[in-house]
């Protein structure tokens, strides 16, 4: 099950494209949009991370952080980084614990084939570690432009 608003979200320590350890208890005293993808690369995630990207400043103006998290390595996020001039960072969760920890990892169906996924969710972390927002069934193009209005809210 998903984490809900108003509780504490959980912290936790991944690699970031870089190969550097990131935790989210880093980011203490700035507003988090911590946001999981299924994959790097591919049409969807890569509109989603593009129009971050393209929010970008709007986002460092309001003082909060961007991170993505997917199960893809750490190499695969470096590409996908690069090709598409990301400046935020991409977490590796490749054993998905993460994932699971927030409650965006189970079965998924596609083209009438079962497997297990990542269900592309954002959270929304206030400046305490305070879950303030959860946004699930993303549609991607659309956004980056809700989190941000959310982010106003708060």
């Amino acid at each position: 099950m998903t984490l809900q608003e108003k509780t504490k979200a959980p912290n936790f320590t991944l690699k970031d494209e870089k190969g550097q350890l990131t935790s989210l208890s880093d980011f203490l005293g700035k507003p988090v949009v911590l946001y999981f993808y299924p994959k790097d690369d591919t049409p969807g995630c890569t509109t989603e991370a593009c129009s971050f990207r393209d929010d970008y400043s709007l986002y460092t103006d309001a003082g909060a952080v961007i991170l993505g998290v997917s199960p893809d390595s750490e190499k695969s996020h470096a590409k996908f980084a690069g090709k598409h001039h990301l400046p935020f960072a991409l977490l590796a969760d490749e054993g998905h614990k993460v994932c699971e920890l927030y409650g965006v990892w189970g079965r998924k169906k596609f083209m009438g084939k079962e497997y297990d996924g990542v269900f592309r969710t954002t959270f929304l972390i206030d400046d305490k570690g305070m879950i303030a927002k959860v946004f699930e069934g993303v549609k991607p193009a659309e956004h980056s432009a809700e989190v941000l209005a959310a982010l106003k809210e708060m």
